[in-house]
């Protein structure tokens, strides 16, 4: 009989880590999912240029939900993972986890959201080339 591990962990390669600041937030104070978004997609777009050799532009992002907020001072770490890899396009999973400001375990994470980023490979001129060419 095997143990079955509850705890989530981050799938995927750590690609980005930054700190979220005031400058970030909303009027409210909270740091919107949009700038999360941003983020996740800059992440998406670091693990598909690395499969495609070069230049990528994101197509699409599957549903995403928020399961928790990111306050000010959170450290945001983002890990990606590719998926699936067509002619021309790149399926990256994409997971957003919190340390939280004042948190004293430094491998306490929480996770925040998860989507699925559909990036396509392009040439110098912008047009949609393969995946395995050069820019």
């Amino acid at each position: 009989m095997t143990d079955i591990d509850d705890t989530p962990a981050p799938q995927g390669q750590l690609t980005l880590k930054l700190l979220a600041t005031r400058q970030d937030t909303n009027l409210h104070g909270d740091i919107p999912g949009g700038w999360l978004v941003a983020r996740m997609d800059e992440a998406a777009e670091v693990a598909a240029g690395r499969e495609a050799l070069g230049r990528t532009a994101n197509v699409a992002i599957e549903a995403m939900d928020f399961l928790c907020p990111v306050r000010v001072g959170s450290m945001v770490n983002i890990f990606t993972r590719v998926s699936e890899i067509g002619h021309s396009s790149i399926k990256i999973d994409v997971e957003v986890w919190i340390r939280a400001p004042h948190e004293r375990d430094p491998q306490e994470l929480h996770k925040v959201t998860e989507a699925r980023f559909v990036m396509v490979a392009l040439d110098e001129n912008g047009r949609i080339r393969g995946v395995r060419q050069h820019d």
